[in-house]
């Protein structure tokens, strides 16, 4: 009996070495420092606290990976010139589109809904009510892109010369509680901020009616080679297929919410 154990755990062992051998052969190339930018996005990531979501994430990617990522915080719009350059080798939370995809891969990592939040003093009900008013205006942060509805709309209101750009969400929810706009389109990581600054009770929401959409770390394809973006998305599909993912969302949402966001 001992020996027919003792047999089995030199298997085992073999086994577990083989595959650690595996797994350190399949990892990404971290022969230089990495750089991941990181953006000022409600529970994303907050720079008053230095915490939030993607902060976890990107603690968790260098970890799994064993690579040294220098993580920043630069303006998103700033993010997106760099990742093209190849000046920047990641980010977080990034929405694929035509152009982007030219410049940049994405692996995937959650899943979310848009909604449009409005005033309650523009009588507004449904997302055709906003866009018929002519004196509504729409607050928007440069370079953000959102679910195909919301596209279309926020388009079209570019067009219309409806549409007041800032920097960041602080900026829009000032200008939407002094009234110099109307509405603005958010995410579920901006319901926190719309409390915390007691607009709540002033604001109402309306969904628009498209699927999730997926967001993933950004990769840069001038600067990571094709054959290390595979291993990246192999370091991110890990992430969460061992509930890392889904741990990191539970810190901030409820759990049937944080289940319905990473789970797709």
């Amino acid at each position: 009996m001992y020996s027919f154990l003792g047999k089995c755990g030199v298997l085992l062992w073999g086994l577990l070495l083989g595959h650690t051998a595996w797994a350190a052969d399949e990892r990404p190339e971290c022969g230089r420092p990495l750089t991941l930018a990181l953006h000022v996005h409600g529970l994303l990531y907050s720079a008053e606290l230095d915490a939030g979501i993607d902060k976890d994430f990107a603690e968790a990617l260098a970890q799994r990976s064993g690579c040294n990522i220098q993580v920043s915080v630069l303006p998103r719009a700033r993010i997106w010139q760099l990742i093209e350059s190849g000046a920047l080798d990641f980010s977080m939370s990034g929405i694929a589109s035509e152009e982007r995809n030219t410049y940049a891969a994405f692996a995937w990592y959650f899943s979310n809904k848009y909604y449009l939040l409005v005033n309650k003093s523009s009588n507004v009900q449904k997302l055709s009510d906003f866009e018929d008013q002519p004196g509504l205006k729409l607050g928007a942060i440069r370079s953000f892109r959102y679910s195909s509805t919301a596209n279309r709309m926020v388009d079209k209101l570019v067009q219309a010369g409806r549409v007041s750009y800032a920097s960041g969400l602080e900026p829009l929810y000032q200008v939407l509680a002094l009234g110099r706009i109307q509405g603005m389109v958010i995410e579920p990581f901006d319901v926190g901020d719309v409390e915390a600054r007691r607009i709540k009770d002033t604001t109402h929401t309306i969904e628009f009616n498209d699927p999730p959409v997926p967001h993933g770390l950004i990769i840069s394809k001038k600067s990571i080679p094709s054959a290390e973006i595979a291993k990246w998305m192999a370091v991110v599909q890990s992430l969460r297929n061992d509930g890392t993912v889904l741990r990191i969302f539970e810190k901030y949402f409820p759990p049937a919410l944080a289940r319905e966001m990473v789970v797709f």
